[in-house]
């Protein structure tokens, strides 16, 4: 079974990388005097979406992250906790006996998410056409690669409204994957 699962996942990645529309990817056709064409620009005030440029940005760990050791990250029983919200705050399932136990199921693996394979506790670059954003302004196909050191990791989402679609390392460096087909309204 995974050697299936590689099989079909670079294609995947390469197409991914094709739908995102870099400008790296498509070349500007050329004037038969080989300068560079002008674009044709819709006029100001017209309902166009504007796109955005390929850019960087260097995102710093939210204020109160815990400080995370390196012995937290070899311990598997840490994984499945909450370091960021070990106690249910005041508005959940008030009087309830079972109330803690509850809420330490409620969002298992938080911990190994954004600490043990994410980056939510240090300082990495993240580049794409929406760096700060978890999918595309536009909706459709967003690509997204956060850097830390030699760690590449990449983010895809996919946005429309009978699906809601991401795999990768969030905005803030936690790992997330999601899958929603919203019911339609009538």
């Amino acid at each position: 079974m995974p050697g299936k699962i590689q099989n079909w996942l670079a294609p995947l990645i390469a197409t991914a990388w094709l739908l995102a529309g870099t400008q790296s990817v498509f070349s500007r056709p050329l004037a038969p005097t080989g300068q560079p064409m002008e674009w044709k620009r819709p006029a100001s005030g017209t309902n166009s979406i504007p796109t955005a440029r390929w850019h960087s940005i260097l995102v710093a760990p939210a204020p109160g992250v815990p400080k995370i050791h390196f012995y937290n990250k070899l311990n598997p029983v840490w994984w499945v906790e909450n370091a960021d919200d070990a106690v249910p705050p005041a508005w959940y399932l008030p009087g309830d006996r079972h109330r803690v136990l509850k809420w330490s199921f409620r969002n298992p693996f938080h911990n190994f998410d954004h600490y043990v394979i994410g980056v939510a506790d240090k300082n990495f670059w993240r580049s794409g056409r929406y760096p700060e954003r978890n999918s595309s302004l536009n909706g459709g196909w967003d690509l997204e690669i956060a850097r830390r050191r030699l760690a590449v990791l990449p983010f895809i989402s996919y946005e429309r409204h009978w699906c809601s679609f991401y795999f990768g390392w969030r905005e803030h460096g936690a790992f997330g994957i999601k899958l929603n087909f919203p019911k339609s309204h009538k």
